[in-house]
């Protein structure tokens, strides 16, 4: 249930590469920046705070058009911080390739539609060795953001999306449906239609929903509940500066 609405549980559109595939031209480049808040409901004095930026690029590599997505996490100290790099086809957003920095360790893969294996030419890369073949090609997970902006969201309409985690053990489909729609206010006190976004899992005990413009299709708020924790995400006004502020990228 969102907001007091039953959500139905209608028939879903499958969408991986190839089937139901993504409009992934239609994904705006440039920098979005977002603001989350976590707080553990058993202790109300304290919130952990992170902030993410994610700068996506349409480039030509290897003769083809290609997205190329970075991201920064930025945590309370230097040790949380972490940056992801991902390469999807311009075209239906299939992943071609996704590095992470975390905690000091490098994590690089390629990835194709039948397979992903861990990137044997980057140097310090800890998953050299990993091979996991796929009976069908998948989403990058870590892009769920980017992929739910590519969505065709409509009243009543349900979507099986075959995600992956790089490095983990198997991709698999995820329920996510259109639990209607609610205008909400953004941080310049205007209000804005959005389509409401609901996936949940009542055996691992988690729910997770998310606000999308219809006007625009952008990400603007997402809320979930797991473990006894409430996490809230933000997007950030365009007018908010890059607060790396003339850091090194």
């Amino acid at each position: 249930m969102v907001a007091g609405r039953v959500i139905a549980q209608n028939a879903a559109d499958t969408v991986r590469p190839g089937k139901g595939a993504l409009p992934a031209h239609a994904l705006k480049p440039g920098l979005r920046q977002y603001l989350l808040c976590y707080q553990d409901t058993k202790n109300d004095r304290k919130l952990t705070f992170w902030y993410w930026l994610r700068d996506i690029a349409i480039q030509k590599q290897g003769g083809k058009e290609v997205y190329v997505i970075t991201q920064h996490w930025y945590g309370s100290d230097s040790g949380s911080y972490r940056r992801v790099y991902s390469i999807n086809d311009a075209g239906d957003f299939a992943p071609l390739y996704h590095r992470e920095l975390v905690r000091g360790k490098l994590n690089a893969y390629d990835w194709k539609g039948d397979g992903i294996m861990g990137a044997d030419s980057v140097e310090g890369n800890v998953r050299k060795g990993f091979r996991l073949a796929f009976d069908q090609p998948n989403y990058n997970w870590n892009l769920d953001i980017e992929t739910f902006e590519l969505l065709p969201l409509a009243e009543g309409k349900s979507f099986l999306i075959n995600f992956y985690d790089a490095g983990y053990e198997a991709p698999k489909y995820v329920r996510y449906t259109v639990a209607g729609s609610e205008r909400i206010r953004l941080l310049d006190g205007q209000e804005t239609d959005c389509w409401v976004l609901h996936t949940e899992d009542t055996e691992k005990g988690y729910s997770e929903t998310y606000w999308i413009s219809k006007k625009g299709h952008e990400f603007l708020k997402e809320e979930d509940h797991f473990n006894g924790m409430v996490r809230y995400k933000v997007r950030m006004p365009d007018a908010m500066p890059d607060i790396r502020m003339g850091f090194a990228r």
